[in-house]
């Protein structure tokens, strides 16, 4: 598979992070970036989840991170995750506080 430039996916706002990423083809997933105005100060957790369009069996956790004392994340996979089938990967955290954030993902599709 022949990849493209990076492309991004972004979300910004106040309140829970419910953001989906819904590729119409295959994509590899580069790395995901997460700034917060002040920690979570929370007991919850950043997630980034593979939602199968196959069967949700097939669902998978790819990454989490407890935000009680975090404000950033730069997450990056020991090798780009492929995504094919047009699964959608899903990006939350509950945000209880109301923490301003920006959510950058990069991700390349096939040329």
């Amino acid at each position: 598979m022949e990849l493209g430039k990076a492309i991004p996916h972004r979300a910004t706002g106040a309140a829970a992070i419910v953001s989906a990423l819904t590729p119409t083809g295959p994509i590899v997933l580069d790395s995901v970036k997460l700034h917060l105005s002040a920690v979570g100060g929370a007991v919850e957790d950043f997630t980034v989840t593979i939602n199968s369009v196959t069967d949700p069996a097939y669902d998978v956790l790819l990454f989490s991170q407890a935000m009680l004392a975090v404000q950033d994340i730069f997450w990056q996979p020991e090798r780009p995750i492929a995504i094919v089938n047009s699964d959608v990967i899903d990006f939350y955290f509950k945000n209880a506080l109301g923490r301003t954030y920006g959510l950058e993902v990069l991700y390349r599709k096939e040329r």
